[in-house]
């Protein structure tokens, strides 16, 4: 029996996906750039995605998507692009606050500004990883120009209460940006509402292909140019000026197509996943070698994590010893679980070294069963019984 438990690291694409992407190949192959008739179906498919992706988080300009490669880009535009335009108009670094729970593509960027001298605020969590407002109030600082905090973490699950802290920084006068990667396409979006300026998103996480996101910038009008990014690249001036590059429209297809898919269905399969994450965490609750990480109330709904305090075993080597018994598991973020330090997400959140390397994911998808929860949530148990026998020995 093969069970994939990692849809928080990827999506397989859906049937409706690969066959859209496959017309687009095949009849519109055209660079949305040309003016010709081969160009123009190319462009017409190009801005019906643009409309899928926006209707995903009901955003009223589907000129406000900047489609992208994927998350991490959106996330160094959000971040760089904003920074770059601010400085040129301050001519000094200014001040940045973000979370100490930030996916990679956010923290990276934001270490390499800290190096260029601009002022960096991280933001503590509490012991379930979420972000207090009345530290993102107190951050703040007269030269403050950009919040970015983490929508729904990778790692640990929790959902932060970006309602609360956007509108903080926007009672300010400052940016504000959220990774929403893992929450769109799994809890309703609406940047009408929500006090966003920029909502970065990606398509493998939603059952789109690889290679292929976007970042939502806020506009007061229809206008087709941001007043708050500079690029960081440069070249032919492709979405509004802001991402350069020939689109690559299979892969934005494929990605406006399961956007669609998502909104229609969310109402239902939100609260399928939600009662398959909730019946993993009750088979699993008498394994008292796992310690439930995250925010157990305000949580991603289809995400199950847990860490090992007290024992040796890391989260890598569980996922291997799953893997044989044919179960796709993941330590931590899926893009640092290969690497044997302590998880970054879970230090942040209080615990020792030994433990947050002990950190484990298990995260629910379209095809998850509940049969697939109970056989798993039982190998689990057997894998922990003769691993933790192993190093007590």
């Amino acid at each position: 029996m093969q069970i994939y438990l990692d849809y928080s690291a990827t999506t397989p694409p859906r049937q409706e996906v690969l066959s859209a992407m496959q017309v687009t190949m095949q009849q519109h192959w055209g660079n949305p750039s040309s003016l010709h008739h081969w160009g123009n179906r190319a462009a017409t498919a190009l801005e019906r995605s643009r409309q899928q992706v926006a209707a995903l988080i009901n955003a009223p300009y589907p000129e406000s998507i900047v489609f992208t490669a994927g998350g991490t880009e959106a996330n160094n535009l959000a971040v760089f692009g904003v920074t770059q335009h601010l400085l040129q108009q301050h001519s000094a670094p200014q001040h940045i606050i973000v979370s100490s729970v930030e996916h990679s593509a956010v923290a990276n960027p934001v270490r390499e500004l800290a190096a260029r001298g601009w002022q960096v605020t991280w933001l503590p969590v509490n012991r379930q990883g979420t972000v207090s407002p009345a530290d993102l109030h107190s951050a703040i600082q007269p030269i403050s120009v950009l919040v970015s905090i983490i929508y729904g973490q990778s790692e640990v699950g929790t959902l932060q209460p970006i309602a609360e802290l956007g509108a903080i920084a926007r009672s300010h006068g400052i940016l504000f940006h959220t990774d929403a990667v893992q929450v769109a396409g799994r809890l309703p979006i609406d940047v009408q509402q929500l006090p966003v300026d920029l909502l970065s998103l990606s398509s493998h996480k939603i059952y789109g292909p690889q290679g292929a996101g976007a970042l939502y910038i806020r506009q007061s009008s229809g206008v087709s140019t941001s007043p708050v990014l500079k690029p960081i690249l440069e070249g032919g001036g492709q979405e509004h000026g802001l991402r350069s590059g020939t689109q690559a429209l299979p892969n934005i297809v494929g990605f406006g197509v399961a956007a669609e898919l998502a909104a229609a269905e969310m109402p239902t399969e939100t609260l399928r996943l939600i009662h398959l994450r909730d019946r993993f965490f009750n088979l699993l609750s008498d394994t008292h070698s796992l310690t439930p990480t995250g925010d157990p109330r305000h949580r991603l709904p289809h995400h199950v994590s847990f860490c090992l305090p007290r024992t040796r075993t890391t989260g890598k080597h569980l996922v291997r010893q799953m893997n044989l018994a044919g179960i796709g598991i993941s330590a931590g973020s899926a893009c640092h679980s290969g690497q044997l330090t302590p998880s970054p997400i879970l230090t942040a959140m209080g615990f020792d070294e030994s433990t947050a390397k002990s950190g484990i994911r298990l995260t629910l998808g379209r095809q998850t069963s509940e049969a697939d929860v109970e056989w798993s949530a039982m190998v689990l148990k057997q894998v922990l019984e003769r691993v933790l026998v192993a190093v007590a020995v």
